[in-house]
């Protein structure tokens, strides 16, 4: 009983947290969060017979999709593929789950967010992460030495979701990738005008794609003073400067990872640092930077890359950027990300010396990135052999995300089929002319609908076409069978005309294709 009264009481405060959040309009993710906790807590009473009732919900992180969202999500699937087949690339596929040992070491410190499968006596199994890896494997287990592809597929991170920001547990990634030995900076160039491309023609807002390469970030921090065995660790706590201010990031570098503060002051003034070709041209005289090979090589490929983009005309959104850092481990040159910016979202975070300047927006989330990884594929194959590979991935569910607010906020209507022609009938007993005719359209290729009631009323069905969005409605009555014609309407502006049985078909195309 004393079990029961504690529930009860939690039961009591989780109402009160749910009521609060109502009344201030939190988000309806943040209200379904706790309205979840609150039903799990109920569960736990259980009903009068003492059996613990189950409550439906989705698994934390996960989502599904209604037919307005999945319209939204197919409209922009087909935005990127296009683009990627505009780019001469061809598709793949990867199972879901890959060998533990495939997966295990590749990520960093983001390694701890890798799903492992229960071990039922086989092999050791994880759900992938990425579609890089997976498709690293697939190159060395084929030994193909290059190959242009693009994969859409589903990966799982044991990550905390913020799913206002798009950040799920199970999401889609939507990657395009140039495997093989091609000359400095050309393949990464394609990538990053593929990024442009399409963020152009999803219409999602202003935005910038920052560069930087792996190779400079190891360079500035060897002339920082920085001991190679914290290269990655550093790299990870730089790749924060996005979200948090330089004075956070400085003291986790100090106080967590054990840096000196004057090493940490050093980077300070490097990864503030902002420009274009110029930047790099200026970084490659630079006292300290020039004692660097690795840090020359990766700012003179850096110089070639702009003006591969000034040929691809993308330089108007691109911009050098040495705070950028890429968490991944199998970076080994060029890193890129992509951000939406919007003017006068809100002040950059006080102190952040990474940040753009308020007249130049404020990012508001990343959408798109990538890099070059040589060596990810070595690492699968027996004798090590290297392909090298470039590769971007667009963060799709950020874009959903957009995409579905700007639904939302417009009053344009998503249609949620591609239904051209309901056949509907203006008489009872016209079932059969109506299969009739539907079979025809559809043996035509025509996207057609008919209801499922013998006798159904003629406005019914008109209203159906008008909350629906399907553009026309071929109406048969009587009067038109003995006349051997269809009364074809327009939904939108109510115009009817009598078409003949043989012209209908040519009618409907001609009509739908205008539209």
């Amino acid at each position: 009983m004393e079990d029961k009264a504690q529930i009860q009481e939690a039961i009591k405060s989780q109402g009160e947290v749910v009521r609060k959040l109502k009344s201030e309009k939190a988000s309806k993710e943040q209200i379904d969060e706790e309205v979840a906790k609150l039903l799990e807590l109920k569960a736990q009473l259980g009903g009068d017979d003492g059996k613990n009732q189950f409550v439906l919900k989705t698994a934390k992180g996960t989502r599904d999709y209604n037919p307005k969202q999945m319209a939204i999500r197919e409209k922009v699937f087909s935005t990127i593929v296009s683009c990627f087949k505009r780019h001469g690339a061809e598709t793949i596929d990867t199972p879901v789950f890959e060998l533990k040992e495939t997966l295990t070491g590749k990520y960093g410190e983001d390694s701890k967010l890798i799903y492992d499968l229960k071990d039922q006596g086989g092999e050791l199994l994880s759900l992938r992460y990425d579609l890089t890896v997976p498709f690293a494997r697939y190159l060395a287990m084929n030994k193909i030495t290059n190959i242009k592809r693009y994969h859409i597929a589903k990966v799982y991170r044991r990550d905390n979701p913020a799913m206002t920001r798009g950040r799920y547990r199970e999401f889609y990634q939507c990657d395009f990738d140039i495997a093989g030995q091609y000359d400095p900076m050309i393949p990464d160039a394609e990538c990053l005008k593929i990024v442009y491309e399409i963020l152009s023609e999803l219409e999602l807002g202003e935005f910038r794609i920052k560069v930087n390469d792996r190779r400079i970030l190891d360079g500035m921090f060897a002339v920082c003073g920085v001991p190679d065995d914290k290269f990655r660790t550093i790299c990870s706590t730089v790749d924060k400067l996005d979200k948090m201010p330089w004075e956070e990031v400085k003291k986790e570098m100090v106080t967590e990872k054990g840096l000196s503060e004057e090493a940490a002051d050093q980077i300070g003034q490097y990864v503030s640092m902002q420009g274009g070709k110029d930047l790099a041209e200026r970084l490659l005289v630079d006292q300290k930077m020039s004692r660097s090979k690795q840090a020359c090589a990766g700012l003179s490929d850096i110089k070639l890359l702009f003006s591969y983009l000034e040929l691809f005309q993308v330089t108007d959104k691109v911009v050098f950027d040495l705070s950028l850092a890429r968490g991944l481990d199998y970076y080994t040159g060029i890193i890129y990300e992509a951000v939406l910016t919007q003017t006068g979202v809100a002040p950059p975070p006080s102190g952040a010396q990474n940040g753009a300047s308020a007249e130049e927006g404020v990012s508001v989330g990343s959408v798109a990135g990538g890099g070059r990884y040589d060596g990810l594929v070595g690492m699968f194959d027996p004798r090590g052999r290297k392909v090298p590979c470039v590769g971007v991935s667009i963060g799709i569910e950020r874009i959903f995300s957009i995409m579905e607010q700007k639904a939302e906020a417009s009053a344009e209507r998503v249609r949620t089929t591609e239904v051209q022609v309901m056949v509907a009938s203006a008489q009872k007993n016209l079932l059969e002319e109506r299969l009739k005719l539907v079979t025809a359209l559809w043996d035509a290729g025509i996207k057609a609908e008919v209801t499922y009631k013998k006798n159904p009323k003629l406005l019914s069905q008109l209203q159906h076409c008008e909350e629906s969005g399907i553009p026309l409605v071929a109406i048969l009555g009587e009067q038109e069978l003995k006349d051997g014609v269809v009364k074809l309407r327009v939904v939108s502006t109510r115009e009817e005309v009598d078409v003949s049985r043989e012209e209908l078909i040519g009618e409907i195309k001609r009509r739908t294709s205008e539209a």
